[in-house]
């Protein structure tokens, strides 16, 4: 049994796209930034973390983003999430999801324009493909798209200014994972941390 611990809108935004990706039942648990639910002491007895994403797998728990994506994409590899049997092509998703972690998720903490710059390299680096490894969806599209989904309001970028990333972001927004994602945390509501 699969159970996310999740707050919508917040980083684990991207597991719950590939859960329903993978079409894996689960158990979901929304989380509340506003009620602190993440330090209440039942939360914290399972993460001590106190964050989100949190999933148990029967029981078991696993935490944060790439872990998360990295274990639904092999566990469920019917799913097409990691190109399984291509070592470069997953060499690739892997560097993808450590430049996402490292240098993107950080970069609007060190002011707008050093994000600016960040979301340009990373336009740069998808260039014209469709998804981050060329022809292939994979777990490093949903944790791109996470995060540009998040910030993109206050990026407001000028037309053509990230052209791939927008095209990117349009092909996402087409899933129907996406699509069941934002439509649950929609209701639910939105309480992202400041």
């Amino acid at each position: 049994m699969l159970t996310l611990y999740f707050a919508p809108g917040a980083s684990s935004m991207a597991p719950h796209i590939a859960l329903h990706e993978v079409g894996a039942p689960f158990e979901g648990k929304p989380m509340s930034f506003k009620k602190k639910d993440m330090r209440q002491p039942a939360f914290l007895a399972i993460n001590p973390e106190g964050k989100v994403p949190t999933m148990l797998i029967d029981g078991r728990v696993l935490t944060e983003v790439a872990g998360i994506l990295f274990y639904l994409a092999k566990r469920f590899p019917a799913a097409g999430l990691l190109p399984d049997g291509d070592i470069e092509a997953e060499a690739q998703v892997v560097s993808w999801m450590s430049f996402i972690a490292s240098s993107i998720h950080p970069a609007r903490r060190q002011g707008l324009e050093h994000a600016r710059m960040i979301y340009a390299l990373a336009d740069k680096r998808l260039g014209k493909n469709d998804w981050a490894v060329g022809g292939r969806y994979s777990i490093a599209d949903i944790h791109l798209f996470r995060l540009y989904w998040r910030f993109r309001n206050s990026l407001n970028p000028a037309p053509g200014e990230f052209p791939n990333i927008e095209a990117h972001y349009t092909r996402m927004m087409a899933r129907p994972a996406v699509k069941k994602t934002i439509e649950i945390e929609s209701k639910i509501g939105y309480e992202l941390p400041a």
